[in-house]
């Protein structure tokens, strides 16, 4: 299956669509209880959950998960099933979970190159414009902005080194398939 009918237009639709539901959720509708969202007017879109229940199923998966690993602390799920802007590419899937003890016990201290490096507008403007088709330093030069070729340059490689693109040859560069989901999730946390 491709991602053609997936743009990044139809993606930042859909992920504002979510967002909408989530904030009704939290004014609200207790867990369980209460209506569930109505079906998104996107016809290609994934039809609504028919019971409560069924708008935490992921959520209720990862209980049955920690609750059969006996982890008291909880854990955190990552997934996301993604469309690129190349056709002939598909769609990336991609999932991760892991303890919340797991998660303390790291040294974030390690994080913190990856995470720095998403924290420059520049730099979330150029993977912006990868996402969206641009994959050569020749088209992002041509968006205004984003300064030199030797500034983008600079900020390719700090995203390059953080591991949030990879390098495609011939000044080409991309999202690294695995990175992508990753690199979504932490741009919708940031989000408020």
């Amino acid at each position: 299956m491709t991602g053609s009918t997936h743009t990044p237009d139809a993606l930042a639709a859909r992920v504002e669509e979510l967002a909408a539901r989530v904030t009704a959720l939290e004014a609200g509708l207790p867990p369980g209880g209460g209506e569930p969202p109505a079906p998104p007017s996107d016809p290609s879109a994934p039809s609504a959950p028919s019971t409560p229940d069924d708008l935490y199923w992921a959520l209720n998966r990862l209980r049955s998960e920690l609750d059969e690993l006996g982890e008291d602390r909880g854990g955190v799920m990552i997934a996301g099933s993604v469309g690129g802007s190349d056709p002939t590419v598909g769609r990336t899937e991609w999932q991760y979970v892991t303890t919340t003890a797991t998660l303390l016990e790291t040294d974030w201290a390690t994080l913190a190159d990856a995470v720095s490096a998403l924290g420059q507008p520049v730099r979330l403007r150029l993977i912006k414009a990868l996402l969206e088709g641009r994959s050569t330093v020749a088209e992002l030069v041509e968006l205004d902005g984003l300064g030199t070729t030797g500034q983008i340059y600079h900020h390719l490689r700090q995203l390059v080194a953080a591991g949030w693109l990879q390098s495609a040859g011939r000044g080409r560069y991309q999202v690294p398939p695995t990175r992508l989901v990753p690199l979504l999730a932490v741009l919708a946390a940031a989000r408020r």
